[in-house]
């Protein structure tokens, strides 16, 4: 059977990162957290677990979460979010893999619980994720904030049932604040690869948004939260564009 490396990323994760620990004691064979110097109780809680607890300066969530692959000691390994845990289908499923892998990596479907309700549709599910792999085969990659695993082209990936869950918010004014922090790391990527804005993309895009998860995702079927999505993400998108205009206004003075 082969070892497992489990890494988490963290900062000021107390609300989930016991959680989150204790949810893959039984597959992992070391646990390890990168932590981006927690102000709150993320250390102690990680120390008291009895994991291996390391610190460094945030720069990126691509940077941050590709340094955490690399510190694992085992070629396999299963990236995690602070704020999510594999369910029971989707254990069993790893314990399977790890005991004959027939793969390089593979992915599964995340399943978010946004204030006490697990969200269905609204174009957050399924939400296709790679997090189990052989980390010589890949590496993180993507635009802040949106990273993704990519694999190397000979890889061969597939995908396995069970659910990651996802504890994303616990507050609209969370998600508020999240938006307007990861709408800000957007809009200066987009600056710097060139991507251009003005307030009739911003608008178009963000009706475009709304319809397609309200609608053609079904966002109406996870009643009134679905349509706070919905609403929330067509704003992230508005706010995003606007950013990017405000960004190539101030380059110009």
């Amino acid at each position: 059977m082969e070892k497992l490396s489990v890494v988490i990323i963290t900062l000021n994760e107390e609300n989930n990162i016991t959680r989150c620990i204790n949810s893959v004691k039984d597959i992992a064979d070391e646990i390890i957290i990168l932590d981006s110097f927690s102000t709150d109780k993320t250390p102690q809680l990680c120390k008291q677990l009895g994991v291996q607890f390391l610190q460094h300066a945030f720069d990126g969530h691509i940077q941050q979460k590709n340094r955490a692959l690399q510190l694992a000691n085992n070629e396999w390994v299963l990236s995690l979010d602070a704020d999510e845990i594999p369910d029971a289908v989707l254990l069993s499923n790893i314990k399977k893999v790890l005991e004959n892998p027939l793969a390089d990596a593979y992915y599964f479907n995340r399943l978010t619980n946004y204030l006490g309700k697990w969200i269905h549709h609204s174009g957050w599910y399924p939400d296709k994720k790679l997090r189990l792999l052989k980390k010589s085969m890949g590496q993180w990659a993507g635009a802040n904030p949106h990273d993704k695993i990519e694999m190397q082209s000979k890889a061969k990936v597939e995908y396995i049932s069970g659910n990651l869950l996802h504890y994303s918010y616990y507050s609209i004014e969370q998600h508020i604040a999240q938006i307007n922090t990861f709408t800000t790391i957007g809009a200066k990527e987009a600056f710097l690869k060139g991507r251009k804005a003005n307030a009739l993309i911003a608008t178009g895009k963000a009706f475009w948004k709304f319809i397609r998860d309200y609608f053609f995702k079904a966002g109406f079927l996870d009643g009134y939260y679905g349509y706070v999505i919905c609403s929330l993400s067509a704003w992230a998108t508005f706010t995003k564009y606007l950013k990017i205009r405000e960004l190539h206004k101030n380059d110009k003075k």
